[in-house]
């Protein structure tokens, strides 16, 4: 198994020595285990993602962290490792503002993505499902340590709560994975519809929200995971500046205005963060664009509670869409009320 790196060997029998998964130190060790030092971690991170530079030897760094006491506490450490044009994966573990209420509002990220966003070398991305993180993780190996190297850091937000997880479906979209965003499901039938949108640990919430549209109000809804809000948003700034530097040629269009060009009905976005995450992509958004998200400080109570304190939860994406609804005259307001 994995070893933690100590350059003098284990020293002493660890407690849990008889364990199958027993904690182990060795001077071949590939796990550095820096306590709460996240200072401490993001150097020796910088140093092995810029390996390849000063000591002519690629490694992949993989720095595990608490999302909320990566950017937030050390913004510009990251700043300065892609500065320094160093590489590798950036894992924010226990992400959003709602999955790990029980350790204190200290620890509820509702908005490292934004910080993310504003470092040019930051590939976000917050994938809901097993098959997601495949091909990011690929695309990352790739994009990082293949022919055509960069020098960007891929950080991936992942969670503290189980979430079923469906094999890859025949066919997946995996260009709207890396992209941002791809279709989930599609409902036939007849009555209003909706599409809705969800990244991360939200997307089991507009799968439930689309249940309950259909068997209690007759509104269809089709779901779309958004695997990064910040990578549709960056393509759409890239468009319009192609644009505006080629006035004589056929204009770039944003991804996410291509891929819901075509559906019917009011969007709903819906996240963990702040409403300012899925807020990136609204002037490109075709339609009537509604967002829900987890402002201000957070909620010490359990998940269901604080999301319903958010208003982020099932039931108050139903509530969004019918809102929506009524305002575009396909249903009666009364609707809403109840």
């Amino acid at each position: 198994s994995a070893k933690v790196y100590n350059p003098a060997g284990m020293q002493y029998e660890s407690v849990d020595r008889n364990m199958l998964l027993s904690y182990k130190e060795s001077a071949q060790g590939q796990m550095l285990h820096e306590g709460i030092s996240e200072a401490g971690a993001m150097a020796s991170a910088t140093a092995a993602g810029s390996a390849y530079s000063t000591h002519g030897e690629h490694m992949i760094p993989f720095y595990i962290f608490y999302s909320m006491f990566g950017f937030q506490r050390t913004g510009d450490s990251i700043w300065a490792m892609a500065d320094q044009l160093a590489r590798g994966f950036l894992i924010g573990a226990t992400a959003g503002r709602t999955t790990l209420t029980g350790e204190g509002l200290q620890h509820a990220d509702g908005h490292s993505p934004l910080i993310a966003a504003t470092n040019p070398a930051v590939v976000h991305y917050d994938p809901a499902f097993a098959y997601e993180v495949s091909h990011i993780m690929q695309s990352g190996l790739e994009r990082m340590y293949g022919a055509d190297a960069e020098n960007v850091i891929f950080y991936i937000t992942v969670y503290n709560e189980p979430v079923e997880q469906p094999a890859e479906p025949e066919g997946v979209d995996a260009e709207g994975i890396l992209r941002g965003i791809h279709q989930v499901s599609s409902t036939e039938g007849e009555g209003p519809r909706v599409q809705l949108l969800a990244s991360g640990v939200g997307y089991p919430w507009v799968k439930e929200a689309a249940r309950l549209l259909a068997e209690d109000w007759g509104v269809q809804a089709d779901t779309w995971s958004v695997t990064s809000w910040n990578e549709l948003a960056r393509d759409a700034v890239a468009a319009e500046e192609w644009n505006l530097l080629h006035p004589g040629e056929e204009p770039r269009t944003a991804y996410v205005a291509d891929k819901l060009a075509d559906v019917s009905g009011p969007v709903v976005a819906v996240s963990d963060y702040m409403c300012a995450v899925p807020l990136q992509i609204a002037r490109w958004v075709p339609g009537d664009y509604r967002v829900l998200g987890a402002d201000g400080f957070g909620f010490a109570d359990t998940r269901p509670a604080a999301r319903r304190f958010f208003h982020i939860d099932a039931q108050s994406v139903v509530v969004q869409s019918l809102q929506a609804l009524a305002d575009a005259g396909e249903i009666d307001r009364d609707q809403v009320v109840k």
